[in-house]
């Protein structure tokens, strides 16, 4: 077909080409086979040597043939089209100006070339299709593959790199469309399908996923630049707007690719216009349908917040149209408004040199994100926090809204939200770390401050309000002063011609006293000019006094200035300065009267104004200052509780804000930065480093100009530390420096000032020394050759002969020491034996003096380094029980010479030895302390040697054994038989160990036994032995050996349980308390009949006690040595117990325990009917809060399904109208499901009657409320039978409630059998005299006894009889009877029948 002939249709399919159209529209006369194609290609090339670009009108059906067999064609014939397609493409572009430019080229030619230019475009863009098509479907085959294979593979595809390709094409085909090709056209209109043709192949490239990677980077901006073009020079915007919106909602990678393109077209197009085109229409989207669309919701709003992030500026003109969606349901675009509004405030609206308008329209965003900070959504919450994180961190924040914003902060902290909570606390931080105020935030320095200024500022106003009254001068006085001015300014008015003069003008209305105050105002504000002016007027205009006189000429001045005297000093001067005073009084502190200027001087005047407001200005900023601190400080409050949450993210954010508190100086940060510490034991490795980091930051970096400087800063930081540092506290630093230390992170420096301190050989106070050397101490745990290596430095340190002994110092030396001892239990295989010091050592020597010497004075800290020092003794020396036997020994023998001689008070001849109650007291606790100590000595350091050597015995003999005895038995064999023995081995050695503790420790001739009856003494005569310290050391060290023997124990258990529940004092009963859970661990089955008593402490009226109960149980329940019963809900008590460590306590353990199966599920029926009780639970009020707590651990439908169904049949036994109420409560707190609503229609009459109590009724109908939330249309319609069922019986009830208990059965009519009373809150503790009614429970019947216990039984226990017995009066004596004991004991299965001796 001729050129000349035709014209080029651009198809919406390629098969229309095929297809015979209008007249003279180009078909395509035949598709090339695909054998033919290479030879019809090189014809092309051929002919586009010859003829140019146009040669593409005579083998348009040869590019068309390869497009349609492009799968199938070979890669390279691909490769030839297309790199001769470009330089078709190419050449026309660079011969296409010369023939838009040439005016006389024929309309043949230029329809020639309009067809060559459609048909290559047609050509090269849908060959670029084909290739992009091949290469998706490629990459989706490929997903599994990476990197090199990836390339292979799509490179074995095409024969080529397709990526490399797309850039120079788009480029052409940029530079094609830069022309001004519209000439080509008739009328200049460029066709649609021409700009869609061009335009649609950029839309499609952006659809592919892989287009926003960065190695597409290129093509993404060649096809930016691309579709530019189009909108600047081809009117595409339209088109633009509805695909770019299509696009958003569509795909997901796109948002970014798109913000890209349009900031570009926006700033380097000048295409300002197509932004407010794209915003109106997303604002003109309904808000419900974003709601169900999310996936759209989520482009438009990724796009719109990456928009204003680059051109906030051009965004701002269309923000109203965006307003609405503030109020749609769909939370991502209200984050999306909110986040453009937030960068418009910071890259726009910021800055003070805002005009008028700009700062509403600041204000007004900022409103909007402040009242977003309540959003329902905790998403939007979040995201309002962080924003405001964004605005404080740059700046940003006007000073005004410091403080709501702060208050806002403070609120969200206790949010439901772990995000919005976490980011809040980021909030926060940022306020602190760029708050406006100082470096130093204390609130009670700001608040002196500010009330010293606050005075200033009263006595400055005092002063100018002084000033105003004195400043009202005598007439006269004032006169005189402004006298020389005025005739100066008289004589210059005299010389000018009357046309120069200003007038005054004076109204008809004027009196003559009006004009007359007019005239003094002026000359009190020294306008001279004026006054004198208005003055000849009135003498022209008025007849009356004093304006009667004739005008005077030059040479009357003398007359002039006497009126103007007489006028500014006449008799109603005095009211006009009355009132002009009485004016300035209301013009405010500021602004001064007239009447001032001409008696102040000027410049003075205006200091006092500045200093004033100066001062105003202090007042105020110290004002905010405090009020910010004062909300820092609450905020602390708060965050300190949320140290131990389970989030890791939330905790290391609070850790993060209480290093920056501290940092700032804010007082209460240091309990912050203290009760973080016991996290560094935490399991979750991002805790245990936020806690390192945060020490790191605020005590291994301190300030100083040298390393010495900066060791002394770090030692005095921790010093600080430990003061009045708990156990607890000096345990988890010890663990933070040991850590250091491992990793080397403390200077040799620190290490060196701490011995030259210690040794004093820098001069440093008692407790200085003794800070050091517990910080050589703890940093040895990390490396013990510290103090390994300057061991008789340390003895000589701390254990010294001198008077009065340093038991502090000593105390610390020996915890230092101690760090040298293997204390863990050596395990199988270790072959070297634990480090061990000979006795004749001379740190033994120096502790059993020190110890024996100091027995005899009463010092208190004598009793805690006795303790350390016996525990050293057993770690680190050969034969521990030879040196504490001596020690004992010793004491005892100079207890014995201690005694005097003293007579009765009824001066009876006979003589009664008395030893003072001290000694006694460290006699008692000595002994305790070498008891518990032997028994760890054997169980842990004899054992363990004894299993050492025995591995080692058998290593050798396997040695020694022949060959051929190896090769008798299998492997297999071998192992089961070296399992069995090692097993009998163990068991052989636990029962030596076992075997010595029963017989012999607490028997015979050992030492110990020789305090067994001093000890039963003072325990069983607490009104003979009445001193509380006394009292409680002898009931430590009577637990302390029942920890021995099992015999013993058992022996002496009631006595321990009468001192628990009769003694007068709680420091006693709490340590038996302590006392008797490690017993409940050693010897489970011999504590378990009497659990109940351990209960009871949990309503002990003494705080101490209840704290320690809760912690005994607490460890005792979780280790599962105490069975779990209804008793339990004593725990549950604690939840609301006044104290808020207790409190917090049980809420700690019921969470503990909620992660142990379904024990609170199986616990909570016994639990409710017990604090329901009428006669021994607890108030409504204090039972809700109880229930809230427990009730929120049932997670499981199951269970909540089966507590649904036990509640509803409790109400069939209850027996009270509040435990009617309880019942609704709890069933009100469950989160029910549609099964669990099936539950409780099934059973609906067993509270339907009970309906008529409206707080009943309430309470149902708040689960109606519950379960309408998100529920389905079965679950509604149920619901909604449900509520009709609930109302229906309300109303009945309320008029006829007899007619509903008739139709209700007789399983109401017979109530359940009483409960008996449980214990009241708070038991009293009664004397050991009125106390006749204690009972011990009843045994029960038990599978297996003690091996000893049984013995015991048998035996005759013998009677030790004290002189002082015979004397003793009845009531001395706190003991049980016989009856009372339990004789049975009940055993605790547990997983190691081995598990009490560890």
């Amino acid at each position: 077909m001729s050129s000349q002939l035709y014209e080029f249709h651009l198809p919406l399919a390629p098969e229309e080409l095929l297809k015979s159209g209008g007249v003279n529209q180009y078909v395509v006369q035949e598709v090339l086979s695909i054998r033919n194609l290479p030879s019809q290609l090189k014809a092309f090339q051929a002919a586009f040597r010859a003829k140019g670009p146009l040669a593409m009108l005579e083998h348009f059906d040869t590019i068309y043939s390869i497009l349609h067999h492009f799968r199938s064609i070979d890669p390279g014939l691909k490769e030839d089209a297309l790199e001769f397609l470009i330089k078709v493409v190419s050449r026309h572009a660079q011969e296409l100006p010369a023939i838009l430019d040439d005016a006389a080229s024929s309309v043949p030619d230029r329809c020639a070339h309009l067809n060559a230019l459609k048909m290559n475009c047609y050509a090269l863009i849908r060959l670029l299709e084909s290739f992009e098509t091949m290469t998706s479907q490629t990459g989706l085959m490929d997903l599994d593959l990476v990197g090199k294979s990836k390339k292979a593979r799509a490179k074995s595809a095409h024969g080529f790199e397709w990526e490399e390709k797309r850039q120079p094409v788009l480029q052409l085909l940029t530079q094609l469309l830069q022309l001004d090709i519209r000439h080509l056209w008739n009328h200049s209109i460029i066709e649609e399908e021409f700009v869609s043709l061009v335009t649609g192949c950029c839309y499609r490239l952006l659809e592919n996923p892989t287009i926003s990677h960065q190695k597409n980077r290129p093509t993404r901006e060649a096809i930016t630049h691309l579709l530019g073009v189009a909108l600047t020079h081809y009117n595409h915007m339209l088109s633009a707007t509805v695909k770019i919106i299509q696009m958003l909602q569509h795909f997901e990678h796109l948002a970014p690719v798109l913000v890209a393109a349009v900031s570009l077209w926006a700033t380097d197009y000048g295409m300002k216009s197509i932004v407010g085109e794209i915003v109106r229409e997303i604002g003109q989207k309904c808000p419900l349908e974003l709601s169900r669309d999310t996936s759209g919701a989520k482009g438009f709003a990724a796009f719109l917040t990456e928009l204003a992030e680059r051109i906030p500026d051009i965004l701002m003109c269309s923000m109203c149209i965006l307003v609405d969606h503030l109020d749609g349901e769909n939370y991502m675009m209200r984050n999306a408004v909110l986040a453009a509004m937030a960068e418009m405030v910071l890259q726009v609206l910021n800055g003070d040199q805002l005009e008028e308008a700009a700062r509403e329209t600041r204000d007004q965003f900022l409103d909007t994100l402040q009242a977003h900070g309540h959003d329902v959504n905790s998403f939007v919450r979040s995201r309002v926090l962080q924003l405001f994180t964004r605005i404080v961190q740059q700046k940003a924040l006007p000073l005004t809204r410091f403080q709501a914003v702060v208050a806002l902060a403070v609120g969200r902290l206790a949010d439901k939200s772990v995000l919005v909570c976490k980011n809040a606390i980021q909030l926060l931080a940022s306020f602190l770390a760029n708050n406006p105020f100082s470096c130093k935030l204390s609130d009670t320095d700001f608040a002196g401050l500010l009330q010293k200024e606050t005075q200033k500022l009263q006595e400055m106003r005092a002063e100018r309000q002084t000033a105003a009254a004195s400043a009202v001068l005598d007439p006269e006085e004032e006169w005189e002063a402004m006298l020389p001015e005025l005739k100066s300014t008289l004589q210059q008015l005299l010389k000018l011609p009357p046309e120069e003069e200003i007038p005054e003008e004076i109204a008809t209305t004027e009196t003559v006293d009006v004009v007359r105050g007019r005239i003094r105002q002026l000359l009190a504000k020294a306008n001279y000019k004026q006054a004198i002016i208005l003055t000849r007027e009135a003498l022209g205009h008025f007849q009356s006094e004093p304006f009667n006189q004739t005008v005077p000429e030059e040479a009357d001045e003398t007359r002039f200035l006497n009126l103007l005297g007489t006028i500014f000093k006449g008799p109603g001067a005095s009211t006009q300065e009355k009132n002009l005073q009485g004016s300035a009084e209301n013009m405010g502190p500021g602004r001064t009267d007239c009447k001032d200027k001409p008696s102040v001087p000027q410049p003075e005047q205006s200091r006092g104004k500045d200093a004033l407001v100066k001062q105003e200005m202090l007042v105020q900023y110290l004002q905010d200052a405090y009020s910010f601190s004062q909300k820092i400080t609450e905020a602390i409050g708060i965050i300190s509780k949320m140290m131990y949450e389970n989030t890791t993210t939330v905790v290391q954010e609070v850790i993060e804000f209480f290093v920056m508190a501290f940092q700032f100086g804010v007082p209460q940060s240091l309990l912050g930065v203290r009760r973080m510490l016991p996290l560094i034991w935490s399991k979750e490795h991002g805790v245990r480093e936020a806690v390192l980091n945060a020490y790191r930051q605020l005590y291994l970096n301190p300030k100083g100009d040298s390393a010495r400087a900066k060791a002394h800063a770090l030692i005095q930081n921790l010093s600080l530390l430990l003061v009045d540092a708990s156990v607890g506290t000096i345990q988890c630093l010890q663990e933070i420096l040991c850590e250091f230390v491992r990793k080397d992170e403390l200077k040799p420096a620190v290490i060196q000032l701490l011995w030259e301190r210690a040794t004093e050989k820098v001069p440093c106070s008692p407790l200085e020394r003794c800070s050091s050397v517990m910080l050589l101490g703890m940093m040895a745990g990390g490396k013990p050759e510290i103090v390994g290596s300057n061991l008789d430095t340390l003895v000589s340190i701390g254990l010294d002969e001198k008077f009065p002994q340093d038991y502090r110092l000593a105390q610390q030396v020996c915890h230092a020491i101690a760090s040298l001892s293997d204390q863990r239990k050596p395990s199988l295989g270790k072959r070297h034996p634990p480090f061990r010091l000979p006795q004749e050592h001379r740190l033994f020597e120096r502790l059993q003096e020190m110890v024996t010497k100091g027995f005899v004075h009463p010092d208190p800290l004598w009793i805690p380094f006795k303790e350390v020092a016996v525990t050293l003794i057993y770690q680190l020396a050969e034969g521990p029980e030879v040196i504490c036997a001596q020690m004992l020994q010793g004491c005892a023998k100079q207890a014995l010479e201690k005694i005097v001689e003293k007579s009765t008070p009824q001066g009876d001849p006979k003589e009664t030895p008395v030893l003072s109650t001290f000694l006694l007291m460290n006699l008692l606790s000595l002994a305790g302390d070498v008891a518990l100590q032997q028994l760890v000595h054997l169980e842990q350091a004899v054992s363990g040697e004894l299993c050492r050597r025995r591995v080692l015995r058998e290593e050798q003999e396997t040695k020694t054994k022949e060959p051929k005895e190896k090769n008798a038995s299998t492997e297999a064999t071998m192992e089961e038989e070296m399992g069995l023995v090692g097993a009998t081995a163990d068991d052989t050695e636990a029962e030596l160990i076992r075997g010595i503790c029963e017989m012999e420790l607490l028997g015979g001739e050992q030492i110990l036994a020789a305090f067994v009856p001093l000890l039963l003494k003072v325990c069983n005569n607490p009104g003979l032995y009445s001193n509380p310290e006394l009292c409680a050391a002898a009931s430590l060290t009577l637990g302390k050996f029942c920890m021995i023997s099992a015999t013993f124990c058992d022996s002496q258990l009631r006595l321990l349980f009468t001192m628990l529940e009769k003694s007068s004092l709680p420091i006693l009963r709490s340590n038996i308390m302590i006392v008797i859970g490690d017993l409940a661990i050693r010897f489970p089955n011999l504590v378990d009949p009497w659990t109940p008593h351990l209960y009871a402490r949990l309503r002990d009226p003494a705080q101490q006690v209840r704290k320690t109960a809760g912690l005994v149980m607490t460890h005792l329940i979780l280790k599962d040595m105490v069975k779990v019963k209804g008793q339990v809900s004593e725990m549950a008590v604690l939840l609301i117990d006044p104290v808020p460590q207790i409190a917090a306590l049980a809420k700690t353990f019921f969470n503990e325990l909620s992660h142990k199966g379904n024990a609170i599920y199986n616990l909570l029926p016994d639990i409710i009917s017990r604090l329901s009780d009428p006669e021994g639970g607890v108030e409504e009020q204090p039972f809700h809060v109880i229930m809230k707590q427990l009730l929120s651990y049932i997670t499981k439908d199951k269970q909540t399904e089966s507590l649904v169904e036990k509640l509803c049949q409790r109400f069939r036994t209850a027996r009270t109208e509040r435990q009617y109420r309880d019942l609704a409560y709890c069933m009100s707190q469950l989160p029910l499901t549609e099964r669990g609503l099936r539950k409780m229609l099934d059973n609906f009459e067993c509270f339907g009657d009970k309906l008529s109590d409206e707080s009943i009724f309430d309470a149902f109908l708040s689960v109606v409320g519950k379960l309408r939330r998100g529920a389905k249309p079965e679950g509604k319609a149920l619901t909604d039978e449900f509520e009709q069922k609930l109302r229906a019986c309300h109303t009945r009830g309320l008029d006829a409630i007899e007619e509903l208990e008739l139709g209700q059965g007789d399983s109401l009519k017979t109530p359940s059998a009483r409960k008996q009373s449980s214990v009241s809150r708070h038991q009293h503790v009664a004397s050991a005299a009125s106390d006749s009614d204690f009972v011990t429970p009843e045994p029960r019947r038990t599978a297996r006894r003690h091996p000893n216990t049984q013995q015991l039984v048998k035996k005759k226990k013998p009677q030790i009889v004290f002189s002082s017995d015979e004397s003793s009066e009845e009531e001395l004596s706190a003991e049980m009877t016989e009856d009372e004991t339990p004789k049975k004991i009940t055993p605790i299965r547990r997983a190691s029948t081995r598990r009490h001796r560890s």
